[in-house]
């Protein structure tokens, strides 16, 4: 290559780095101070309006219960209140538990009294068949007596809520039953049932108060 030739590039190269760039390369890249419309926020710069923002935040904030804001004296106020609110609740309980436990122990108070009360009667009557006089009274007189006290006092029991347990022939409920000696069966049908009752069983409103005794059926 001729020195002329070397010249022409390096001035070619020289007119390439002062030509100016063209408009969209500008646009690309706007400057620092292009933000927005390119001025800044009006009454004060970014800092000033965020401490502005952050002022009305807290003013907010101080009616809220329960924020910093709240002072010392209303939070002990109302925790004072709070206190107060619990001891009463316990002390109503309190009262209310007191009060069922008397309840039911005079309803059961109640309920005893009119059982003795319809017991005393059978006593009464009880006494009057101890009374006679066995030089004139009859031993039949004595057994129709004993039977009216009887059935008089399992009225009343029955109405207090007893159920007598008399399970002869029925199958052996170890439940309800107890088997104080075996009896032999005729055949594999009568295995396991009652033979015979020897004592009488008892319950009470579902409650079991004296099993039945008796005599269970073996087979072979």
């Amino acid at each position: 290559m001729s020195p002329k030739t070397s010249h022409n590039h390096a001035d070619l190269a020289s007119e390439a780095d002062s030509e100016p760039p063209p408009d969209d390369a500008r646009a690309d890249h706007p400057g620092p101070e292009a933000s927005g419309d390119g001025r800044p926020p009006e009454g004060g710069s970014r800092s000033e309006a965020d401490g502005d923002a952050s002022t009305r935040e807290a003013e907010v904030g101080a009616d809220v219960p329960g924020e910093p804001g709240r002072s010392r004296e209303d939070l002990e106020r109302e925790i004072d209140q709070l206190n107060d609110r619990h001891l009463r609740l316990a002390a109503e309980f309190e009262n209310y538990r007191k009060r069922v436990r008397a309840e039911k122990l005079a309803t059961w108070a109640r309920a005893q009294a009119d059982l003795v009360r319809r017991l005393v009667e059978s006593v009464d009557d009880l006494q009057r068949v101890a009374l006679l006089d066995p030089k004139t009274a009859s031993v039949q007189d004595i057994v129709e007596g004993v039977d009216l006290v009887e059935r008089k006092l399992l009225r009343a029991l029955a109405d207090a809520g007893l159920e007598v347990l008399d399970p002869a022939g029925e199958d052996f409920d170890p439940n309800v039953m107890e088997a104080v000696m075996t009896a032999p069966a005729s055949s594999e049908e009568e295995d396991d049932t009652v033979d015979m009752v020897l004592q009488r069983g008892y319950l009470l409103e579902g409650h079991l108060v004296r099993p039945a005794r008796v005599s269970v059926r073996k087979h072979g």
